[in-house]
């Protein structure tokens, strides 16, 4: 498998490929399957249906890592919160008010059928395609939990924050162990390599930084290397700058996935020697195809060139794509 020949120092070229949210609206096939699950809570809770929608990229563009199909509010949903999805609003949650409405006993029972959807890939995918497995980080996870919803910028969450900020490491401290059992429950089911997304990683200042998006992230890297030391962890800390080197040297993931607005050259200097990177086309290119995003993606390629990295996305694939310009993307990526 190329993604873990490169996640395990190992430079390759052309560079491994996927993409953020591969599995998604953008693709005729996905909206076909979601309206035969009913709504987004159910296929992700649908074993045959997630599955389906995991491969529909894999043998449409031949990507050479399937990223299991869920969502990372499943999470929260399985700790008693409830979870809806408003169609073209995103999810919506009763704002938590305390710690004690979270119940880790019976979480692994609701989200048994996302174990099972990754058991089903790990036996049905090609031997050359990798299969990353995921989950939010806590504290992106939070954001939502306490606010009830994205798109606003969190304003509970960041008043939290300072005012009570207590709480917030109670939320976190539930999350953090909760996430591990999760995740630790992808890699039994058949997971090749584990992602950690911290979305919102950008909204908190360098010491909240270290407390809420560093440690907790520490914390589950270290407890899943130590049952399964040969695991590989890919974390996305978005937009978090300045903090990105402080990130990887104190929470020991294997990788990095940047995003669209850090340059990788200037990552290099920023980060540990050896840093293996994963990113970062900006998403919009994709969406506008041509000699843009031809010059963008061949750019980037010589960048990396001779070194281990993952050809990604800089944040999720929009549904706006045309399916041409992800051809087109691994046209251009299999001939470098």
């Amino acid at each position: 498998m190329k993604l873990l020949q490169v996640l395990n120092g190992e430079p390759v070229y052309p560079p491994p490929v996927w993409l953020m949210r591969q599995a998604g609206r953008y693709l005729p096939e996905y909206k076909a399957t979601r309206a035969q699950a009913g709504d987004f809570i159910s296929l992700c809770l649908n074993p045959a249906l997630a599955t389906e929608v995991t491969l529909q990229p894999i043998r449409k563009f031949g990507f050479d890592a399937a990223i299991l199909f869920s969502d990372i509010l499943i999470l929260p949903m399985a700790l008693g919160q409830g979870l809806r999805y408003a169609e073209g609003e995103g999810p919506r949650l009763p704002p938590l008010q305390k710690a004690a409405e979270l119940t880790l006993e019976k979480a692994p029972g609701i989200y048994a059928p996302v174990m099972q959807t990754v058991a089903n890939l790990r036996a049905c995918l090609p031997k050359e395609t990798a299969l990353i497995g995921f989950a939010g980080s806590p504290v992106t996870v939070a954001c939502y939990m306490l606010d009830g919803q994205g798109g606003t910028g969190f304003p509970r969450t960041r008043q939290l924050a300072y005012e009570d900020p207590s709480f917030v490491e109670d939320i976190l401290d539930v999350l953090t162990e909760a996430t591990i059992v999760y995740l630790q429950a992808q890699v039994d089911a058949g997971a090749d390599c584990l992602m950690l997304f911290e979305t919102w990683a950008g909204i908190f200042p360098p010491a909240q930084f270290r407390k809420f998006v560093i440690e907790p992230n520490r914390r589950i890297v270290a407890a899943l290397k130590a049952k399964n030391p040969g695991i590989k962890i890919i974390g996305f800390p978005r937009l978090a700058g300045l903090m990105l080197g402080e990130y990887i040297r104190k929470t020991g993931v294997d990788a990095v996935s940047l995003d669209t607005v850090t340059d990788i050259t200037r990552a290099k200097k920023a980060c540990p020697e050896n840093t293996i990177f994963q990113g970062n086309l900006d998403p919009l290119l994709l969406k506008l195809g041509g000699a843009a995003m031809e010059d963008a993606v061949r750019t980037i390629l010589a960048t990396v060139k001779g070194t281990p990295h993952i050809f990604n996305l800089g944040h999720g694939i929009t549904p706006d794509v045309p399916e041409a310009n992800v051809a087109r993307l691994m046209e251009i990526i299999r001939e470098a």
